[in-house]
């Protein structure tokens, strides 16, 4: 029998240790090591045959100029936001991880997916946390097609390689790693070291067979990827999707992708027959009321390959007690709290005995700096009870020293807030376009003294 050994992992950065500590010196991050149990390293047979040529099949040194480079064929998920947030479709023997809150509907997404691409390619669903009858429920009321789709309900990784040998599928579907077990690893399924092990079994397959994996894994309550860091560095594509349980649309972002852009954006609309794609986010996020309300503009963010409007408010009221509330929903909060102060600094506006509440409407996170000017600009509205012309479109970073500074893009930006209809950008000076847009009147500023000026006189 092995020896069984113990290690102690940080379940943040999959740091190992050769005993408990409470700080991982790694990353930092307190109460984060925990011990693991594995096999003993002096152990010969399926552990040492298993990781031998990790990313493929075992290959000779060569030169980097004698690589081929033709282009891997894409599959099309049927669905054109999805194949958007994998950079154009699935990448054969690609490895993706699809995260998300109870209930966002990642079962529900990758089903649809699977069920229409069944009717091309073999693939395979295997359920370790749902009974073979609750999906095939599930299938039958959103009314997809089941003929093709072979499912297998089973937990054991090696009983799951079996089957994909013998089957042969060019898609594989995990539901979900946390509950997979390896069984050379003596740990509880959903622990470190067995999602660990299982994750790297089955994408070692996925990269010697050329079959096209996805894994579906639980999140942590701040909304990151349960499990060991090393999960998300092992896969080729991270995608997460979001969505609250009283909004029906969700957005599937790109965390990682090795095959595409990051921070890729797709809008899907929760609906009886399941997910929908929104071929127009920008459409459902400017869904603004008739009257122009003070504390209310639109910016235009971009997210992955495409510029994409969104409507931010503001509400700046008299504070309520001795300690002024900053509040941000869709944005970081420390960076208001930053640029409040490069308000009172530079803009002349003091707002220390104010609440301020910001929120990006649509439930859409903004991670990008090109949200500066437009925050500020409806802070200003509110402050000021002024209401901003509903056809400005508002972009660009603030600096310190109170300068506006340029971001990517400028010019696909504005050309997009052209296309639905806004008439006026208050843009970085850098940013203006050379030739002049028709129907569209750009005012540049350096200063974010002169965007105050400028909005005062609109």
């Amino acid at each position: 029998m092995a020896k069984a050994k113990t290690a102690y992992v940080c379940t943040e950065c999959g740091a190992d240790y050769s005993k408990w500590q409470g700080q991982c010196t790694a990353c930092q991050t307190w109460n984060t090591v925990s011990e693991v149990r594995g096999i003993s390293s002096n152990t010969k047979g399926a552990r040492g045959v298993r990781f031998e040529g990790f990313a493929g099949s075992l290959s000779t040194v060569q030169s980097l100029n004698d690589v081929s480079l033709s282009e891997q064929e894409r599959i099309s998920t049927g669905m054109q936001e999805f194949d958007r947030v994998l950079g154009g479709g699935l990448v054969e023997g690609s490895a993706v991880l699809m995260g998300g809150h109870p209930g966002a509907g990642k079962s529900t997404l990758l089903l649809q997916a699977v069920c229409h691409l069944a009717a091309s390619v073999p693939a395979i669903y295997v359920t370790g946390e749902e009974s073979l009858q609750q999906v095939a429920m599930r299938a039958r009321r959103l009314g997809l097609p089941t003929s093709d789709l072979k499912m297998l309900s089973e937990t054991s990784v090696e009983r799951i390689i079996q089957v994909a040998e013998a089957e042969k599928p060019r898609i594989l579907v995990i539901d979900s790693i946390q509950v997979m077990h390896v069984a050379d690893t003596e740990s509880a399924p959903g622990s470190v070291s067995q999602v660990r092990e299982s994750a790297a079994y089955l994408t070692r397959f996925a990269k010697q067979t050329g079959t096209i994996l996805f894994l579906v894994g639980h999140v942590t309550k701040d909304g990151s990827l349960a499990g060991p860091k090393v999960l998300e560095h092992m896969i080729d594509c991270s995608i997460l999707l979001e969505g609250s349980s009283d909004s029906r649309y969700r957005t599937l972002r790109g965390i990682k992708n090795r095959f595409g852009a990051v921070n890729e954006l797709g809008v899907f609309a929760m609906l009886e027959q399941g997910l929908k794609e929104v071929k127009n986010p920008s459409a459902i996020f400017l869904n603004r009321g008739e009257d122009a309300a003070p504390g209310s503009v639109v910016m235009v963010v971009w997210e992955g390959t495409r510029p994409m409007l969104v409507e931010i408010q503001a509400l700046v009221d008299m504070a309520q007690g001795g300690y002024p509330r900053r509040v941000a929903v869709g944005l970081d909060q420390n960076r208001l709290a930053m640029l409040l102060a490069v308000l009172h600094r530079h803009g002349g506006l003091h707002v220390s005995d104010q609440d301020v509440f910001v929120n990006v409407v649509g439930g859409v996170k903004v991670n990008e700096t090109s949200a500066d000017l437009a925050l500020l600009a409806a802070v200003v509205s509110s402050f000021r009870d002024r209401a901003l012309p509903q056809d400005l479109v508002i972009f660009g970073e603030v600096g310190l020293s109170g300068e506006i500074r340029p971001v990517p893009s400028g010019q696909e930006r504005i050309n997009e807030a052209a296309k639905h209809g806004f008439t006026r950008a208050l843009v970085p000076k850098a940013n203006a376009p050379r030739k002049a847009i028709a129907g569209m009147k750009v005012i540049p500023v350096t200063k974010l003294s002169e965007a105050i000026t400028a909005l005062e006189e609109l």
